[in-house]
């Protein structure tokens, strides 16, 4: 080394005034990098190899934003059907009939609703039961093949209490209940060809005109594949005895258990056992429980890609050790001490991770929304989602720079620039 003035030193080496020892000796102190030029020559090491550090990070990128758009898309399938909870309403029960303790079918009285009105917290009941009707495209189909679309009568207040709605056409009224007309679900008029309303399709043997089609019904999802027809219509026409197979009520959100209590057997007193009664929202939560399942999975598989991209680092940095031995001992030859060989290949390694990161981030967010507008959701992307994500670049970038940058650090200069 090469003392220049009696205080400095080449090499960032520099010796103060007040450093001599008893005997006049010159003590000499290590200088130390600044921030930036620690990332300066940090990241003159990735520069200088491009492609690799682009394939390096890309498993990095890939583990962060599979975990960003697993997140964000949960969050975002989670609060379109928080909104669409809100908008259906989760004080919607159903009381079905079932069989009794023989295997009988049990009816519901005639008067079920009207039973069921006299709740006191109830706001509003209605029904729909079963028509023994066999559905065919027109009389030219066989009567076997039914497409799938079964037969039910419903009352004509039945879209109210349900939030359901009409795509094309129009409800049953109180005139058109008792004609030979029918609206279909969105699955039945899909199955039998049926896109506009005024075309006909055959009952039995009976032509019934289609004067509307439902929208998805969301909450009765069984609803979308039969047609409806009035109670007094399919008593006229299809022989039905008139008893409801399924009795709808609202009530306030607070009375819903009280009156889940009492519905089974004020529908059909007597045989309560045999009526089974739920909350159709009930599916829609556990709809979210089962997104939260398979969220879980999926980021298990975006923290082994993580993983992968963390060895990919690794497995860089130690060959960049290995290829830049000439650069680490002429480093130490000029007065680099190990502590800042250390600090430099861990920072090219935390570079390096940042940069898969911050792509990863990048390309998780732009998939969320790019799906959940596709899907028709509001896109939601957690800021701790993105945190966690940068988190865990920066505990990948160390725990993968570490065991390099120790190697670098106890190379020897003579031994790092001997020839092979």
């Amino acid at each position: 080394m090469n003392v220049t003035d009696g205080t400095h030193v080449t090499d960032g080496t520099h010796v103060t005034d007040s450093a001599h020892g008893a005997h006049g000796v010159t003590t000499l102190k290590p200088s130390r990098l600044s921030l930036a030029d620690t990332l300066r020559v940090g990241a003159v090491g990735l520069r200088a190899r491009r492609a690799r550090v682009v394939l390096s990070a890309l498993g990095i990128a890939i583990g962060i934003a599979t975990m960003v758009a697993v997140v964000g898309l949960s969050q975002s399938s989670k609060s379109d059907l928080m909104a669409k909870l809100d908008r259906l309403g989760t004080n919607l029960l159903t009381a079905e009939a079932g069989k009794d303790p023989l295997g009988q079918e049990v009816r519901l009285p005639k008067e079920a609703v009207a039973m069921v009105e006299r709740i006191g917290p109830v706001r509003h009941a209605t029904a729909t039961a079963d028509v023994d009707a066999r559905i065919r495209r027109s009389d030219v189909v066989p009567e076997e093949r039914t497409a799938g679309v079964t037969t039910q009568a419903a009352r004509t207040d039945l879209l109210e209490a349900l939030n359901a709605s009409v795509a094309r056409g129009g409800w049953l009224t109180e005139v058109s209940e008792r004609l030979p007309v029918t609206v279909l679900g969105a699955v039945a008029a899909d199955r039998l060809g049926v896109t506009v309303p005024g075309e006909k399709i055959m009952m039995d043997d009976e032509y019934v005109v289609v004067v509307g089609i439902l929208d998805p019904v969301e909450l009765v999802p069984n609803l979308d594949r039969v047609a409806l027809v009035g109670f007094p219509a399919a008593e006229k026409y299809f022989d039905f005895d008139g008893h409801p197979t399924t009795v709808f009520e609202r009530s306030s959100d607070a009375a819903v258990e009280d009156v889940r209590e009492v519905l089974a057997r004020t529908v059909s007193p007597g045989s309560e056992g045999s009526v089974k009664v739920s909350r159709p929202s009930d599916a829609l939560a556990a709809s979210a429980a089962a997104d939260k399942g398979l969220t879980t999975l999926m980021l298990g598989l975006g923290a082994v890609a993580l993983l992968v991209g963390g060895v990919g680092v690794a497995n860089t940095m130690v060959i960049s050790v290995l290829e830049r031995r000439a650069e680490i001992g002429l480093r130490r030859a000029l007065g680099a001490t190990r502590n800042a060989i250390r600090l430099q290949f861990l920072t090219e390694s935390l570079l390096l991770s940042a940069l898969g990161g911050a792509a990863g981030a990048v390309l998780g967010t732009a998939a969320t929304y790019g799906f959940a507008l596709a899907q028709g959701w509001t896109p939601v992307v957690p800021p701790w989602s993105l945190t966690a994500g940068f988190g865990a670049t920066l505990l990948i970038g160390v725990t993968a720079g570490l065991y390099p940058a120790v190697r670098a650090a106890r190379l020897h200069p003579t031994v790092a620039l001997s020839v092979p």
